[in-house]
């Protein structure tokens, strides 16, 4: 049976892979985002529907929140993907603007769009946030890293909150993910060089592979698999 899938940020990188592998299944899936016209593009490539929203503003979520529940009436998957580093270095004089900045981008994001559907889950929802390997390895001395970190222990408690409902909440942590938006345009052969040497298996990550991890996690095969924080950054955490 066809499910409904919503995905954040689903007009380009990953969240374009997760929509894409959920579609390859038959299901409905809904990209969100801010570009209208990538996520249109996306949409009509993907057989999707587009709702275009800045999810970091409650007044776009809740008509998100009201277009979801007119059309479906209730969710299977929710995938919290938007989000980027946005923050330029600076001085003491801009810092907490910069810091609320990746907030918005990466905390509000996920945290609005959940909290105004959760209760639109069907039983045996899933919820995927997409954190960065920067929650656990930092990120240079920007605020990404713990914005992205911050997601983790919300995970934590919303896993318990909707585990007696059989909805499953899981975090996915990539690492140097190529053909995506995130480096802001190619990276210098140098750099490269750098991230894929502290992988494992000696090769970037594709968006592809993130979107196996997710389509997995929300599969009947990942049920049991609950308030994780699932890697998929070629064992670069660990430091190499």
């Amino acid at each position: 049976m066809a499910r409904t899938i919503v995905v954040s940020g689903g007009g380009t990188g990953i969240g374009r892979a997760v929509a894409a592998r959920f579609a390859a299944d038959g299901d409905q899936v809904v990209i969100v985002g801010r570009r209208a016209d990538v996520l249109e593009k996306t949409a009509a490539e993907l057989g999707a529907l587009a709702l275009p929203a800045d999810l970091s503003d409650p007044a776009d979520v809740e008509r998100v929140r009201g277009e979801l529940a007119e059309r479906f009436g209730a969710i299977d998957v929710l995938v919290n993907n938007a989000g980027g580093n946005v923050e330029m270095r600076g001085g003491i004089d801009d810092l907490a603007e910069r810091w609320t900045a990746n907030f918005r981008a990466n905390v509000l994001t996920s945290v609005l769009p959940t909290e105004a559907l959760r209760d639109l889950l069907n039983p045996a929802g899933r919820v995927v946030f997409l954190s960065s390997i920067a929650a656990l390895r930092g990120s240079g001395g920007t605020s990404y890293g713990p914005m992205k970190a911050a997601l983790h222990p919300y995970a934590y408690d919303l896993a318990a909150a909707l585990g007696p409902r059989g909805i499953t909440v899981n975090v996915v942590a990539p690492g140097f993910i190529e053909d995506t938006e995130f480096f802001g345009g190619a990276l210098d052969d140098d750099r490269r060089a750098t991230l894929v040497a502290q992988t494992c298996t000696g090769r970037a990550g594709t968006p592809e592979d993130v979107a196996e991890t997710v389509h997995w996690l929300a599969s009947p095969g990942g049920g049991h698999v609950t308030a994780q924080v699932v890697q998929v950054n070629g064992g670069a955490e660990r430091g190499r």
